[in-house]
């Protein structure tokens, strides 16, 4: 369900089947798993030097680990549904979970606790690997809904900034769930996807 690298020549896997794996590119095999109980939506790498995951997870939980150790994960954090996808701020400083219960939360990584809600009216997750993410500068948060339309939050004001309606129903069915969000690393320009395999460019004009 997600790949991210821990350091050069190692990368970390989360698997629905309730695994984290780290994986040495040099030898091409898994050195250590990881029993998370539950299955893995999404995972990030969250410091420089390779040694902190964070995964979400189907059973609600956000879990901590230490890649050094093959001890299991410690001051879980649990939401009110299975977490979609997790997205760090470019200062490693803020966490933003995805959750099936239509919101997404803001966590402060310094504190390990929630810092901001995002609902608003008409927005749904639209499947469990609905994927959300940061903008550049972490002031925007974008994801998609279940009904094609994608969300723009300003963090600063926790209000909608934007709806996006560019999506078009599938096969005449009136919903068809945006998928996954990512925005350009130097500029406003924003990507969104589609279960109808459509992917949309926005930009400022």
């Amino acid at each position: 369900m997600a790949a991210k690298f821990l350091e050069q020549s190692k990368v970390v896997t989360g698997s629905h089947d309730r695994t984290l794996k780290i994986w040495d590119l040099r030898s091409r095999a898994c050195i250590e798993t990881k029993f998370a109980g539950s299955s893995c939506n999404d995972l990030v790498t969250g410091d420089g030097s390779g040694t902190t995951i964070i995964s979400g997870h189907f059973d609600k939980r956000i879990r901590f680990w230490d890649s050094r150790v093959e001890a299991s994960s410690v001051n879980d954090i649990v939401l009110q549904g299975k977490i979609t996808s997790l997205d760090l701020s470019r200062d490693g400083k803020y966490l933003l979970s995805c959750v099936r219960d239509d919101s997404l939360k803001m966590l402060d990584l310094r504190m390990n606790t929630i810092v901001c809600s995002f609902t608003a009216d008409g927005f749904k997750v639209g499947c469990d690997f609905t994927r959300a993410a940061f903008s550049p500068d972490a002031h925007y948060i974008a994801v998609g809904a279940a009904d094609g339309s994608v969300f723009i939050w300003n963090v600063d004001t926790n209000k909608v900034e934007h709806i996006l309606k560019e999506h078009q129903p599938w096969f005449g069915l009136p919903r068809n769930a945006v998928t996954a969000v990512s925005w350009h690393p130097y500029g406003s320009f924003l990507l969104s996807v589609d279960r109808a395999k459509t992917a949309v460019v926005w930009g400022d004009a």
